[in-house]
This record gives C-alpha cells, structure tokens and sequence, in this order.
C-alpha cells in the first residue's frame, strides 16, 4: 500500500502541477487505511462531514456497560470527549428496565476523516451512533456482533412509534441531550413527537433532540466542538424552543405530504457530489495522516 508520506508528496506535486482532484487519491482510502489513531494530542479539526481527529481513543470493545457493534469496520473510535460520553450515558442506560446498556455503532475511523462507506459525517470522533435495540446480552461474540441487528422503533414510514418503544427509550433520549456536552441528536419525527407529548417535566433538553429522516434503528448524537479546540468548526445551534412544532409539521408533511414544486425548466441540472481528496481537509489532517 502506498506510503501516507508519499500520498502526501503526491498530493502536493498534484497542487503544483495543477493536477484535476478527480485525479487525486481519495481521502476516504487514506483515512479508512489506518488501523489506529495518530500518536498526537486529542484534536479535532475540521467540521464534521469535513475534517479529521488527532489522538483518537478507542472504545473498548466490551465494557461493563456497553459492546461496540459490527467491529470489522473499525469505527470504535473517537475523541476522549465521545468516549467518555459513551461510558456515562451506558452506565444511566443499564439502570432502566431490560436494559444492562447500550450497543454502540459507529462512532469514527482511527482518525476520523472520510468513511470508506456510509456515513458523510462521523468526521471527527464527535458524533455516535446508538441503537435502539436494549442491550440484554452484554456477552455477544465478534461474530454475533456482525449479524445481529438493532430495531426499528417507527410506525406509519416514522409518523408515530412503534409497540418496541418504551418508557426507557425516552429515559435514555433524555439524559443523552440533558449532557451539556451534546449539541444535537438526530432522530426520527414520530419518537420526538411522542417526546414532546409525553414530558411533564423540564422541556429544555427538547431542543436538542432534531427531527431527522431515517434514525429509527439508533440515534445519532453529536458532540459539540470540545473547549479550546481551535480547528474544530461548530454546527449551527439549534433554534430556539422545545421545536416540538417543528417535529409535528414533520409528521404532518408524512401523513399528508405536500404537493411537489413543479420543476423549473430552465434550471441548471445538480453537478454530482465530488469525493474529497485529501487537499479539501483542512491542512492538520496531512499531519493526522503522517503521524505514526
């Protein structure tokens, strides 16, 4: 396999030859080659669907609160703040009924970066995927790991939730976002729906909880940049309110969906979204790469 200090040099001849990025190497192979972190301080750099992540931390693979998922992709990984997240949040989970913790998805590569499939963020160690499925059996093989599935919590294409969801599910959805550490999570409408009719205790931690498409099997849960991390890039916050009428129009929009805009004629078609080329990351991300 080609050397990262050689891709490198690569990359940079390319830049001064004026060599097209479509001819480039792909910074999803350079990044999903790397089998561990970067021997660097804990950094992330970037934004989430574009950056990297120094000094990444492995989650272990089973702890006494948790297992990681579908360990052939390597995607255990994650800055010290996601980490340490993951064990807290487990540790609460494995109080609620039928529950001993949660199951872990992915989190990031080694060093973040583009995926090699999948997801278009996950770039920086920050953002964590969590199944819905109770995690009962903490005991799983790798292989059990590989083909057992989490699951779906939706009902009427994610209008309303299903017979699998639970007291315990919003319990956990609701000490996920109270972390002050969390900038969002991501779910589908019909669970923050049900949500919102169901508290009748403090709605702050609503506002973190974002109607999403998909997200009916884990939620996804995004961390903010981490204190005095330079080169990290916040997400926008997310408007004021519980946006439980946000999530409602959702529903809505499902039940009875909108009429389609006519499509304008004269529009220029869409240009196919680029894969990224190690040059599009921010400039820490070659060092990310090189590190040993």
């Amino acid at each position: 396999m080609m050397s990262v200090l050689r891709v490198f040099c690569l990359v940079v001849l390319a830049g001064v030859l004026g060599v097209p990025a479509t001819a480039q190497p792909l910074a999803k192979q350079l990044f999903g080659a790397k089998a561990s972190a970067s021997a660097q301080r804990p950094a992330p750099f970037g934004s989430y669907s574009k950056g990297c992540v120094a000094g990444a931390v492995e989650l272990p693979e089973t702890g006494p609160t948790w297992q990681a998922m579908r360990l052939s992709r390597n995607r255990n990984w994650g800055h010290p703040d996601a980490i340490d997240y993951v064990k807290k949040l487990s540790a609460f989970a494995a109080k609620q009924p039928g529950w001993n913790g949660l199951y872990i998805g992915d989190i990031s590569q080694p060093r973040g970066g583009p995926m090699l499939s999948g997801h278009r963020s996950h770039q920086l160690g920050l953002d964590i995927d969590i199944w819905m499925r109770p995690a009962d059996n903490l005991r799983l093989s790798r292989s059990a790991r590989e083909n057992i599935s989490s699951i779906s919590l939706r009902r009427a294409n994610g209008a309303f939730v299903n017979s699998n969801w639970s007291a315990a599910h919003h319990a956990i959805l609701r000490a996920a976002a109270k972390d002050k550490r969390v900038a969002r999570i991501f779910v589908f409408p019909g669970a923050k729906v049900a949500m919102c009719n169901a508290e009748k205790g403090n709605r702050r931690y609503l506002r973190k909880i974002r109607p999403w498409w998909g997200h009916h099997y884990h939620f996804h849960v995004r961390l903010n940049c981490p204190r005095g991390a330079r080169g990290c890039v916040e997400q926008d916050p997310p408007p004021r309110g519980d946006g439980c009428a946000e999530a409602q129009q959702w529903v809505n929009d499902i039940l009875n969906p909108p009429p389609p805009k006519p499509a304008d004629p004269n529009a220029p078609k869409p240009k196919p979204r680029r894969e990224y080329v190690l040059a599009d990351l921010p400039k820490q991300c070659v060092s990310v790469l090189q590190s040993n």
